[in-house]
């Protein structure tokens, strides 16, 4: 799900991300498609860690926000959220960067 730093606008994400050098994330989407976002934060909320993305073909200002779920291999999965934690993390985040980011609710 994300967050539109604008307004809202939900989509989904749950596949295993790829972590470059230049801290880009490389998700597929549900079709199979490449999607490059460039992480922003990592936030711990009551137990759970969730990743705050910036998707680099971005046209609506938006951030995405997916849980961090263990696996026992290598790669960790990013599953979608609910509205409720979506808002909760996104105030978090919105709060710790208020100086850096110009949000517009």
């Amino acid at each position: 799900m994300s967050k539109d730093f604008f307004g809202e606008e939900e989509i989904e994400g749950n596949d295993t991300p790829l972590l470059d050098e230049d801290n880009l994330f490389i998700l597929n989407d549900e079709d199979g498609n490449e999607l490059k976002f460039e992480f922003l934060d990592l936030i711990e909320l009551e137990n759970e860690n969730y990743v705050v993305l910036y998707p680099l073909e971005n046209e609506k200002e938006e951030v995405v926000i997916l849980r961090v779920q263990e696996t026992e291999g290598e790669l960790d999965e990013y599953l979608s959220v609910d509205e409720k934690t979506l808002q909760a993390v996104y105030a978090i985040f919105k709060e710790k960067f208020k100086d850096v980011y110009d949000f517009q609710d």
